[in-house]
């Protein structure tokens, strides 16, 4: 007898379309979709857009038949996004041009988009496509950022984009990149910034690898500072990563973008707890776990972007996203100096210390990191003149000396010893030279012409002996302070 076929209800059909599944369930449905023409005209009508389906189904396709491209450590993608060739960047900024852009009397032009003439997609994330347009009333270039056609459709995710312009218009500072507009009625939701001629840092390291020791603590005391001024607005970025970093060409600035994450610290109303948001491989271990998350969670975020930096590699690795999550929870990363021998202990300390899995034992604040880094960085380029700082925020930046003993257990201190053996010898020849006299009070009257005699109390009677026994002893300790200053 013949199983009846089952059908997945509107429900399920639409939870599937906002990515709201969980993901072994979103993978049944949508293998199930792909065969069964009822269930698939059933999407089609909820998407409205039968396009967007096609895509869908082409990209789950993709991931079964490679799913080691889409892991969060696989060479085909980074954090989840796959990589595309010119060729598809080509189809996709046609596409685009077609179904969202209005016509452009410029044929040089992609489209028009309200105001601005789009040149070209130059790039593309989770949250949406980043476009370089011009802006003829002011004669200048911009960056366009426009929610992903697929996430515009969603009341949340329409929220999400619009309080991304909200929480970085809100900031002030060279180190974050500003937002010029923001049109959050649009049939595409987008936000205008400057056009600034940069490149990430993860494409720095993918180009590069690791980073000398200057550029490290420039890098990281810039990104310092801009969190410091976000988390004065009582901003948490949430989404901290070398992805999110630029790094301005011909000049040495940093700026963070991308505040999509980042939320009011009293605000829940899109971000609860429970719900996991941020790249995988910079998490904080609180937002791993799920956990309510302040400004310390950015600063840990920060720690793994300076470990990259100085390895050229994230700090937790694994295969799955779970496995990232679990190390982030439950282990150290390798030692930064096994990796890469260049970098000094005392950079090293600063980067665990960020790393440290409860926040109340990471560093402070990101305004004293900013500080801690700059000091570190006067150092650096001027070695003589600029010493290291002891400690911040009351954390020891260079741990105190400990006395190193001799194998007879007497500890070697070579100024100590120096003085000792020193005043010995005055001792000595004072007591040979400098003859002591009774008071001269209590001393018989003798006559000028006469010999002095010393009392034979006050005598110092030295064998020849006891002094060669001292004379070695003297010699001893030299030789040995001096082997302590060599």
């Amino acid at each position: 007898m013949t199983q009846p076929i089952t059908h997945y209800d509107r429900d399920c059909l639409q939870r599937l379309l906002e990515d709201a599944l969980p993901e072994p369930l979103a993978g049944e449905v949508a293998e199930h979709v792909a065969e069964c023409a009822e269930c698939r005209g059933q999407l089609e009508s909820l998407a409205g857009q039968p396009q967007w389906w096609s895509q869908a189904c082409s990209g789950v396709k993709a991931i079964l038949d490679d799913p080691a491209s889409y892991l969060s450590d696989g060479q085909g993608g980074r954090d989840g996004v796959p990589t595309y060739d010119s060729a598809s960047d080509d189809s996709f900024a046609t596409d685009f041009a077609v179904d969202f852009l209005e016509p452009s009397d410029d044929p040089a032009m992609l489209g028009r988009l309200g105001e601005y003439e789009i040149v070209q997609v130059i790039g593309r994330g989770g949250m949406g496509v980043v476009l370089k347009g011009f802006q003829k009333e002011l004669n200048r270039y911009v960056a366009v950022k426009v929610l992903a056609p697929h996430l515009a459709m969603s009341g949340a995710a329409r929220r999400r984009f619009a309080r991304e312009a909200q929480a970085t218009a809100a900031i002030v500072n060279p180190h974050v990149m500003a937002i010029h507009s923001v049109n959050a009625n649009a049939k595409l939701p987008y936000l205008v910034m400057p056009f600034v001629a940069c490149e990430s840092l993860q494409q720095r390291l993918d180009r590069q690898g690791p980073l000398d020791v200057k550029d490290v603590l420039r890098i990281g005391l810039q990104a310092a500072s801009g969190l410091a001024a976000a988390h004065a607005q009582g901003l948490v970025h949430r989404d901290v990563k070398p992805a999110n970093i630029l790094l301005e060409t011909s000049v040495e600035r940093v700026m963070l973008t991308d505040f999509g994450l980042a939320r009011a610290v009293d605000d829940a109303t899109l971000t609860r707890t429970g719900i996991i948001a941020g790249t995988p491989q910079y998490m904080s271990p609180e937002q791993a776990n799920g956990d309510a998350v302040d400004h310390r969670s950015d600063l840990f975020s920060l720690g793994s972007v300076l470990y990259a930096m100085c390895t050229g590699r994230p700090p937790f690795r694994a295969e799955t996203t779970f496995g990232v999550l679990r190390r982030i929870r439950e282990t150290s990363p390798r030692p930064i100096r096994e990796i890469n021998a260049d970098i000094p202990d005392w950079l090293e300390r600063i980067v665990l210390k960020l790393l440290s899995k409860s926040p109340e034992d990471r560093i402070g604040t990101a305004t004293e990191i900013a500080t801690l880094l700059e000091q570190c960085l006067a150092h650096v380029q001027q070695p003589t003149a600029v010493e290291l700082p002891k400690a911040i925020g009351g954390w020891a930046l260079l741990p105190v000396p400990e006395a190193r003993t001799t194998r007879s257990g007497r500890s070697r201190q070579p100024a100590i010893r120096l003085a000792v053996a020193f005043a010995v010898m005055a001792a000595i020849v004072i007591a040979v030279q400098w003859p002591r006299t009774k008071p001269i009070q209590n001393q018989p009257t003798q006559p000028i012409n006469e010999p002095f005699t010393l009392d034979p109390l006050l005598e110092w009677n030295a064998t020849q002996s006891e002094l060669d026994e001292t004379a070695r002893t003297i010699e001893q300790l030299d030789t040995e302070a001096k082997k302590d200053l060599e």
